[in-house]
């Protein structure tokens, strides 16, 4: 059955809409200056920041293009998420997402370390657990957090 959800598909399935947000980003950020920055320019913004200023237009031009940007890459993962959510409302998955997205986070708050015992020398491994895309990763996972505990434990003695 190809419309089951399984833990493994469910964690491709988040690999994939993280690679998507990071897509939607950088489309929203280009589209973002390539829009707001011709009018930004024509409004003579530049000559008006830099007498405020006291800086370069050049240099105010470019801070206003990179304000843009960033805009424009902070929107992007609201576009993905919501090309995300429509793609996998097609498939049926939106409720098997959302509950298995519920459950694999209770699942990461019970087994990951506490970070009021971290240090640099022992920083908590993937906190969040953002790098897991597998099962075999979410294993991986928990060993890493088990040898962060023996480790902060061992300290402690």
């Amino acid at each position: 059955p190809r419309d089951v959800l399984t833990w493994d598909r469910f964690l491709d399935l988040r690999r994939r809409r993280r690679y998507l947000n990071l897509v939607m980003s950088i489309v929203s950020a280009g589209g973002a200056v390539a829009i707001l920055g011709p009018i930004v320019a024509q409004q003579d913004i530049d000559a008006w920041a830099s007498q405020l200023s006291g800086l370069d237009p050049f240099l105010v031009m470019g801070a206003t293009t990179f304000a843009i940007a960033a805009g424009g890459w902070l929107c992007g993962p609201s576009f993905g998420s919501g090309l995300f959510g429509l793609w996998a409302a097609r498939r049926g998955w939106s409720r098997a997402m959302l509950e298995k997205e519920k459950d694999f986070f209770q699942r990461i708050k019970r087994y990951r370390g506490d970070p009021a015992s971290s240090s640099v020398q022992n920083p908590v491994p993937d906190y969040y657990g953002e790098k897991i895309s597998s099962v075999k990763d979410y294993r991986r996972w928990l060993k890493d957090q088990r040898a962060f505990k023996l480790k902060k434990d061992k300290n402690l003695l």
